[in-house]
């Protein structure tokens, strides 16, 4: 596979590990009574500073999924 396919699965897999910490950061501090803004206020912009709306697309990722993708398509070029 050529140099650029090799980078856009590098940059697609760190934004999603990124996104997994983001997730993470948020489940830890949403509650029941807490609405999403505040916690994307309080915890998350000062550490990443993301836009609400893209709090949104993250926390509607399966980041899971898309890792392991992202994962199988490395191994398999590592193989060739």
């Amino acid at each position: 596979m050529s140099l650029s396919t090799n980078r856009s699965l590098g940059t697609q897999r760190n934004k999603l590990l990124r996104y997994k910490l983001i997730k993470d950061l948020y489940y830890k501090h949403k509650t029941e009574d807490i609405p999403t803004t505040v916690v994307w206020r309080k915890y998350i912009c000062p550490v990443y500073p993301i836009s609400r709306t893209t709090l949104y697309e993250i926390l509607c990722t399966s980041v899971t999924i898309e890792l392991k993708k992202i994962e199988e398509a490395i191994s398999k070029q590592a193989k060739l």
